[in-house]
């Protein structure tokens, strides 16, 4: 069994009885379910035991090492608390946890956001996780981040679907997540009424992030719920000519054979984004019949995997480990901090999200990266599933989590074995209607 030394980090404090070292059944008639569980399991404890402890958010980061250089390690992040959410629901599933504990779970959470920094109804990318108050993502990032909290929103109106049964509580829990839902002023977020959503606002800078989100990326579950809100709604016209850049979006480029669908940057000419563009959305979206006049979204996300998996088997850099059962590049941590990965941006570091993510797309291309990682390379295996980063070519890696990148793994393996997620997120009424306010059908 090969593994990797640790370079750079010090106190490691690893809880080598959680790898999968010593329970992977090699009988591979059912090894493949016993790693589908095994990682679920793992990565959903990220958020369950790893949580911040007085608000039940996600934390941004999880360090075994304990070094903490970023940010405090109560910061805890709108978006991957939004994932988060959806991760416990496939715990509760599973029976990894008690439904009537993520219930308890949910309604602190909730109680924690209503409270929490909100600049006209958006949060902020990070949250003192002890105080409620914004922490800034950079100098001029302390207001309200729409992205993030789109993705969070995803998430919290998935657990109310969940929870449509009779008890007090839990019709507590979705009427305290409806009021949440419509306090987004995402209309307010146009800038005064222009054709496109701003990422960001603050109180302090204004408008001056001034990122208008526009082309493909990883935002398209943010049109689709402000289209949806029942309260402060966006026009179609915001999508079209703004997201959609009145059909620029479209692309009739292929890239290793594969139709890209749609152009994936707005200021940039690689061809493909980093492979967590086809998974932040999608958590909730189902892209399997999902389509508008611009895109079909299953051949647009299921192609995208498939790009990253021929261009690690192509390896066109020649670096190490790069083959079939060792693929995708996406943003995560990286050789020299954080970094952006995806083909034309490829320093030869493998972030395991990206195609554990990506089981709906590429089940088999999936399951030898699972396999190879849990059944060869233990040592990148750690308390909350595979660590964020590593690089064969450089003998590197550090014992760390990010939440965004660990959220994903267990909600898209579920959806690929039993389409939950997606299940619930889609009977949502108010997401129905801004699906078909926009023009899609699914």
């Amino acid at each position: 069994m090969l593994s990797i030394s640790l370079l750079g980090c010090n106190n490691q404090k690893e809880d080598k009885d959680v790898t999968i070292e010593d329970t992977v059944v090699e009988d591979d008639v059912v090894s493949e379910d016993v790693l589908l569980d095994r990682i679920q399991e793992q990565t959903i404890d990220y958020f369950w035991d790893g949580a911040e402890p007085n608000s039940g958010l996600a934390r941004e980061r999880i360090h075994m090492d304990d070094v903490y250089l970023e940010s405090p390690k109560n910061t805890v992040t709108t978006g991957g608390s939004g994932f988060g959410l959806m991760a416990i629901l496939v715990g509760v599933e599973r029976g990894f946890i008690a439904r009537e504990d993520a219930l308890l779970r949910f309604g602190k959470i909730v109680d924690f956001l209503d409270k929490a920094d909100r600049f006209h109804g958006a949060w902020p990318h990070w949250i003192n996780g002890e105080t409620g108050k914004v922490y800034p993502f950079s100098e001029k990032d302390n207001g309200g981040d729409l992205v993030e909290t789109a993705f969070l929103i995803q998430g919290l109106l998935t657990v109310s679907e969940y929870f449509d049964g009779d008890t007090q509580e839990e019709k507590e829990l979705v009427s305290k997540i409806d009021a949440l839902y419509k306090s987004v002023e995402w209309d307010w977020y146009t800038k005064g009424g222009e054709d496109v959503l701003y990422w960001h606002w603050s109180p302090e800078y204004g408008w001056d992030m001034n990122m208008p989100v526009q082309g493909y990326n990883e935002c398209l579950i943010m049109y689709v719920l402000a289209a949806a809100s029942p309260t402060h709604p966006i026009s179609k016209s915001v999508y079209e000519q703004g997201w959609a850049k009145n059909g620029g979006i479209v692309s009739s480029k292929t890239y290793y054979n594969e139709d890209l669908v749609l152009n994936y940057f707005y200021n940039d000419q690689d061809l493909v984004g980093p492979l967590f563009w086809a998974h932040y959305s999608y958590l909730g979206l189902d892209p399997r019949n999902l389509s508008d006049q611009y895109a079909n979204y299953w051949t647009l996300t299921q192609n995208q995997a498939k790009i990253h998996y021929k261009y690690a088997v192509d390896n066109p850099l020649n670096y190490k480990g790069y083959g079939d059962s060792l693929w995708g590049l996406t943003s995560s941590y990286s050789i020299n901090g954080y970094n952006g990965h995806r083909p034309g941006n490829d320093v030869g570091v493998i972030s395991p999200t990206a195609a554990l993510s990506s089981f709906p797309y590429t089940p088999n291309e999936s399951m030898n990266v699972l396999e190879n990682i849990y059944k060869n390379h233990d040592s990148l295996v750690g308390k909350y599933g595979p660590y964020d980063a590593f690089s064969f070519e450089d003998n590197w890696y550090k014992p760390r989590y990010l939440a965004i990148d660990q959220g994903p793994i267990p909600v898209m393996i579920e959806n690929y074995r039993t389409g939950l997620l997606w299940r619930l997120f889609m009977k949502n009424n108010d997401v129905q209607k801004g699906l078909e306010v926009l023009g899609f059908t699914y």
